[in-house]
């Protein structure tokens, strides 16, 4: 067996036959994934062209399904939970500390709570989330199950996403609101990346 073909990693990255090794429902092109990121559930995980995942981040798809379309970016210490599924469609990232939760745990009382508790005794809400075409979403914002971010929408830092996101608005606060347009030259700039 040659070195190559038994190195996990390199540079900080996992080769490409590692990550090939790691059974995604299916994987694209250029695709850099961190050493240091953790993926449960990988064959429920779809990876497009031009995707990087950097360090710490962990993606759960143990239920549920990841779909990252492609040109993605997802930054440290992000982490996805994708029970319910989650989807972010070409050119969308997240900034780090970002955290997507497509189910949650009722915390009305009126169950237990945590995945320690056999599931009779809890009340879990699953609903998908998905992130437009052009998404950006600022450092430390969470997203709650059943939530929408439209193409071009832009989410502020230390935001909290509980309701959908209109295309080409920008949104910030807890909870976050819409609170002005985001510019559409980018769609200019999408042509020619992807002319090249």
């Amino acid at each position: 067996m040659s070195k190559l073909s038994t190195k996990i990693s390199e540079n900080g990255w996992y080769t490409r036959e590692h990550i090939i090794s790691m059974g995604f429902k299916s994987l694209g092109k250029n695709v850099l994934i961190s050493d240091k990121c953790s993926i449960y559930g990988a064959q429920n995980i779809s990876i497009g062209d031009n995707v990087r995942i950097d360090d710490f981040c962990v993606l759960s798809a143990v239920r549920g399904f990841l779909l990252l379309e492609g040109y993605n970016h997802i930054s440290s210490f992000c982490y996805l939970n994708a029970s319910g599924g989650v989807t972010l469609k070409a050119f969308s990232g997240l900034s780090s500390r970002c955290s997507l939760y497509s189910s949650s745990d009722t915390y009305d009382g009126t169950c237990l709570t945590n995945p320690t508790v056999p599931d009779e005794y809890t009340s879990v809400y699953s609903a998908p989330i998905v992130l437009g075409r052009h998404v950006i979403v600022g450092t430390n914002s969470s997203i709650l199950p059943g939530c929408s971010l439209g193409d071009g929408a832009a989410v502020g830092a230390f935001s909290l996403i509980m309701k959908n996101i209109g295309e080409f608005k920008v949104a910030a606060g807890v909870p976050a609101k819409e609170i002005k347009d985001r510019s559409r030259d980018l769609l200019k700039l999408e042509e020619e990346c992807l002319e090249k």
